[in-house]
């Protein structure tokens, strides 16, 4: 990566201009870095990036891409330093000067000509629903907004048509949005490229208002945390874990195909866990499908291991050996799992990734928790 087009100096003042209280509230004391899934594993430190950020010291630019967002130094920080605002403070600075690593460019360049990170036709966004399904109309209840991963990727287009089949089945009132919307724009905003966060969440606002929207079922962890934390319109978010739990608590939807006892772990995805606190839900669809047999991870819950794939590690190169999927396939397998659930396109796409590279095909399958109660219903 080229040098910085500023001095140190002056980036550390930009950088400190965007972080505010974040950046003073820390006393270097180390805890992030001792927490940091990174650590044990790359040359990544997140204390010393802070360090930077503060004094304008030079390096900088060589860790800040590393960072997943995961959360986790933020839930053990003693001074409560939000942590994750520093790292975006420090990627809006350079973001902004456009020194983006090769293949961050590709992303943001889909996003912005594109309104999706994988470069999609927008025309083409609700093709996987096959005109099956409705689309949102004023006085439908829930719109069902499915995450750009599930609209575009192959493998989780899967998870998509299994959840509209659910919604459906469950006889509740909801629709697909129009070709319209666009990214929900977290991920962009965690890149650090604000700009392009408001102009996408600004579409959105207006998808929204106009068609009075005011509750949103989501399958991406992602989509759950923009809405609910960074959209300015109030609105009840659901998780798709969190309906469906409660749609089998209360009877409404009845797994009776026992799957043979097979065993499942689960591993929790970071913008589901400890970015929004549902660690329960996703607990209660695994044990009330017959033939299961639940087992977990030694991390798992607020201690839960990251695959990587958020702050914009879905579309960012790892070298061998740096890939934290690669590590959670290997705790998985450690458990005798013949399955790892979860519940994010972005943990479906780095773990499938993982079984592959670890040719564990034959050993270990990922699946959704949507795709494990359609096959207990049928």
């Amino acid at each position: 990566m080229s040098a910085p087009i500023t001095p140190y100096l002056e980036i550390s003042q930009a950088i400190q201009e965007v972080g505010g209280e974040a950046l003073r509230k820390c006393y270097q004391c180390g805890t992030c870095t001792g927490t940091c899934p990174w650590s044990p594993i790359t040359h990544f430190n997140i204390r010393q990036l802070i360090r930077q950020g503060i004094f304008g010291l030079e390096g900088i630019e060589e860790f800040m891409w590393h960072c997943s967002t995961c959360n986790h130094c933020v839930s053990v920080c003693p001074r409560g330093v939000e942590i994750i605002d520093v790292v975006r403070a420090v990627r809006r600075v350079y973001s902004e000067g456009g020194l983006l690593p090769e293949s961050l460019r590709v992303f943001v360049g889909g996003i912005s000509s594109r309104g999706n990170p994988w470069s999609g036709d927008p025309g083409k966004r609700n093709d996987w629903a096959q005109e099956q399904f409705p689309l949102f109309t004023e006085g439908t209840e829930y719109l069902y907004f499915t995450c750009c991963t599930l609209c575009y990727d192959p493998r989780n287009v899967q998870v998509a048509k299994a959840t509209a089949a659910l919604l459906t089945r469950a006889g509740l009132s909801w629709g697909l949005p129009s070709t319209d919307v666009l990214c929900c724009g977290e991920s962009i905003g965690k890149v650090g490229d604000t700009m392009q966060f408001e102009r996408l969440q600004g579409v959105n606002e207006q998808f929204f208002q106009e068609h009075g929207v005011s509750k949103i079922i989501v399958n991406s962890p992602h989509c759950l945390y923009a809405f609910k934390k960074e959209y300015p319109g109030t609105y009840e978010v659901i998780h798709t874990s969190e309906l469906l739990a409660g749609l089998l608590k209360n009877g409404t939807l009845k797994p009776t195909k026992d799957l043979g006892g097979i065993t499942v772990t689960y591993h929790d995805p970071c913008y589901l866990g400890r970015h929004n606190g549902v660690y329960d839900a996703p607990r209660e669809i695994l044990q009330s499908l017959p033939g299961v047999n639940f087992v977990e991870m030694a991390r798992s819950r607020e201690q839960g291991y990251c695959c990587g794939g958020g702050g914009g590690g879905l579309w960012t190169e790892r070298e061998k050996g740096e890939r934290l999927s690669d590590l959670r396939i290997e705790e998985a397998l450690g458990t005798g799992a013949s399955v790892i659930a979860t519940a994010c396109p972005y943990c479906i796409s780095m773990l499938e990734d993982s079984v592959k590279t670890a040719n564990a095909d034959d050993k270990i399958q990922v699946k959704d928790l949507v795709e494990l109660v359609v096959t207990s219903l049928e």
